[in-house]
C-alpha cells in the first residue's frame, strides 16, 4: 500500500487536487507495479504562516502571495 504525501501551501482548487491525485496514483502504480487501488494520496494544505524557509515564515518571505 504505497502512500504519497503532498505538502503544499493552501490555495489550490479542488480540480487541481483531483488532477494531482489522479497523476500521482497512475504514475506510482506504473513505476512500482502495484494496482492503482492500493495507492493512497494525502494532501496537506499548509498555511504560509505555518511554514518556514531560510529562517523566515513564508508568510513574511512571500507576502505578495498571502
Amino acid at each position: 500500500m504505497p502512500i504519497v504525501r503532498i505538502e503544499m501551501w493552501e490555495g489550490r482548487t479542488l480540480e487541481q487536487k483531483r488532477e494531482l491525485v489522479a497523476v500521482y496514483t497512475r504514475e506510482m502504480a506504473r513505476i512500482t507495479g502495484c494496482s492503482e487501488t492500493s495507492v493512497y494520496v494525502v494532501i496537506d494544505d499548509v498555511k504560509k504562516q505555518n511554514w518556514g524557509a531560510g529562517g523566515l515564515l513564508c508568510s513574511d518571505k512571500y507576502p505578495e502571495n498571502n
